[in-house]
């Protein structure tokens, strides 16, 4: 292992180790596993639909993201530069972009974990029906691609403030506008008023548009690449914006 991959693991080591010290981390599973069969079950109404397949359960995941994982990734920057834990993090033998990239797959990993326990949910589906487990896989690959591209986002805005109830409003209303920029929604209404090249590129930066490409089993390369530069470039983003304030 090179040895920025080495210093990536140790930090990614050390958050994760810090999430499952305290009872964030149980609490944030256990409100994702609830949130998530309550919407499949009650408001999706899956057994009521009478078809094997996860379709309501993904249909949700960018919602509960989009209140979930502001709140994990607000504590990310902001609470080290609240408590002034940041120069000391910093005097880690590592560089700016193995901290920002080490900090941001630790919450990554997290997430996955957490979607990781709706297993029992697959394991259902398939022993009520024969489901399509080629979409389904497509749409866990999705989602988690999804829930990285949230991440990035959150932990760039972390970075700007050193208040987590600021850095979690904003990133949540970030995200919500990021999530509807393609939906018909939004684009009908700036038809009216936009030219169209413009109408398509603000259509093509619809998180919930490209999710739901992937959850129809197809993962597209396209699809990959927009969420894979989002994430690039919100965590080039973040570590510019943390060497810009690492003396406030």
């Amino acid at each position: 292992m090179s040895r920025t991959g080495r210093n990536v693991w140790l930090v990614t080591a050390r958050e994760l180790k810090a999430y499952f010290a305290t009872p964030l981390a149980y609490i944030f599973i256990v409100i994702f596993l609830i949130l998530a069969g309550a919407m499949t079950f009650f408001v999706g109404g899956w057994m009521d639909r009478g078809q094997a397949d996860l379709q309501p359960f993904f249909t949700f995941h960018p919602w509960l993201y989009l209140f979930l994982v502001p709140a994990l990734s607000m504590r990310l920057w902001a609470e080290e530069r609240r408590t002034g834990t940041i120069e000391l993090f910093l005097t880690l033998p590592v560089t700016m972009v193995e901290a920002v990239v080490g900090k941001y797959l630790a919450a990554w990993i997290f997430t996955g974990i957490a979607l990781a326990l709706t297993f029992p949910l697959w394991i259902t589906v398939n022993q009520l029906g024969n489901p399509d487990n080629g979409v389904i896989a497509a749409s866990y690959i999705g989602s988690l691609l999804m829930a990285g591209a949230f991440l990035a986002v959150g932990s760039m805005i972390s970075a700007t403030t050193k208040n987590q109830v600021i850095a979690f409003v904003v990133t949540t209303a970030v995200l919500f506008v990021f999530t509807l920029a393609g939906s018909n929604v939004v684009l009908d209404a700036i038809r009216s008023f936009l030219p169209a090249t413009v109408v398509d590129i603000v259509s093509g930066f619809g998180f919930l548009t490209h999710f739901q490409s992937i959850a129809r089993g197809v993962i597209d390369l396209r699809d990959a690449i927009f969420f894979a530069s989002v994430i690039v470039l919100a965590l080039a983003a973040n570590a510019l914006i943390v060497d810009l304030k690492k003396a406030e």
